[in-house]
């Protein structure tokens, strides 16, 4: 089983294309997931929710799934900001990190960033970058027919809850400053890559797609259609990476990770004493078929 959250519907939308068989399955507090199986890999079940924008929800919603679905992995998929004037529109970005990008401390005459960050799993991240190598994943692209895919990049990206639209804005000089590795921008994956680590290191990546270059054109571009475009490609990219991964879950239970360890043997102490003499200390040990004692006699 893995999970793949969206924030907006039209991102919901591109990944649950995907599913087939597909049901609801509503948690106790209310929150609904669709779950279906990846129409190209029968017995692959995917669980799909939407989050809403924000860090916080999303921050929820991802415990909430893993609660839920005891997932082999979790997927945060859907559209960003382009930070680079070198990412075309639709263009796939794999975050290797995910920045939050509000910590800091204000001062007179300065704001010092804090910043926190959360890589992908390496092994995610492995299965991830053998993808593009013969646009493979393209096969998983609409009306697809074998053309070169849209660009796959791996870079930071960093998260926070305020839409950017702005090269000059105050975010976007400390983006530039104090995060000038991070390739795009959004708003829920800070939130989804901490609560999955404090859920205990789950397996978790964010895939995205440039849906405007966050430049003050994004309602523009949203008006082009730009939105449906990168959310109907990083939802190809995520599918056919759950795909491309095993799931331990599939056939039975996931084997322990730990080796058979053979029990301790029994360890026998024996205490004597003679005449007016008290034990005051004994340790033994037995290794085998040897046992040694040691005996103390004494106040």
């Amino acid at each position: 089983m893995f999970v793949i959250l969206t924030a907006l519907d039209i991102e919901h939308r591109a990944v649950l294309a995907h599913l087939t068989d597909v049901h609801e399955r509503t948690h106790a507090a209310g929150t609904v997931f669709e779950v279906g199986t990846l129409t190209t890999r029968p017995g692959r079940q995917v669980a799909l929710g939407v989050t809403g924008p924000g860090t916080t929800t999303a921050a929820a919603l991802t415990e909430r799934a893993r609660a839920e679905f005891s997932p082999t992995a979790m997927l945060f998929v859907g559209v960003a900001g382009g930070l680079r004037d070198w990412l075309e529109i639709g263009d796939v970005v794999v975050a290797t990190k995910v920045y939050s990008h509000h910590g800091a401390r204000s001062e007179d005459g300065a704001d010092l960033a804090r910043p926190r960050s959360w890589d992908a799993s390496h092994a995610l991240e492995q299965r991830a970058r053998r993808l593009p190598r013969n646009d493979s994943w393209c096969s998983y692209l609409p009306d697809n027919e074998g053309h070169a895919g849209p660009g796959v990049h791996f870079d930071p990206i960093a998260a926070g809850d305020v839409l950017l639209n702005s090269r000059t804005s105050p975010l976007a000089r400390t983006l530039k400053h104090n995060y000038n590795d991070a390739v795009a921008v959004e708003m829920e994956s800070s939130g989804f890559a901490h609560a999955a680590h404090l859920s205990g290191n789950i397996p978790t990546m964010t895939i995205r797609a440039i849906s405007d270059h966050a430049d003050g054109t994004k309602s523009a571009s949203d008006r082009q259609g730009t939105q449906a475009l990168a959310a109907r490609n990083a939802a190809a990219f995520a599918i056919a990476l759950v795909a491309a991964l095993d799931d331990a879950s599939e056939g039975g239970a996931a084997r322990s990770a730990q080796p058979d360890i053979p029990p301790l043997p029994t360890i026998h102490n024996t205490n004597s004493a003679s005449g007016d003499a008290r034990v005051g200390q004994q340790a033994g040990v037995q290794i085998g078929d040897f046992r040694s004692t040691w005996t103390g006699n004494g106040r």
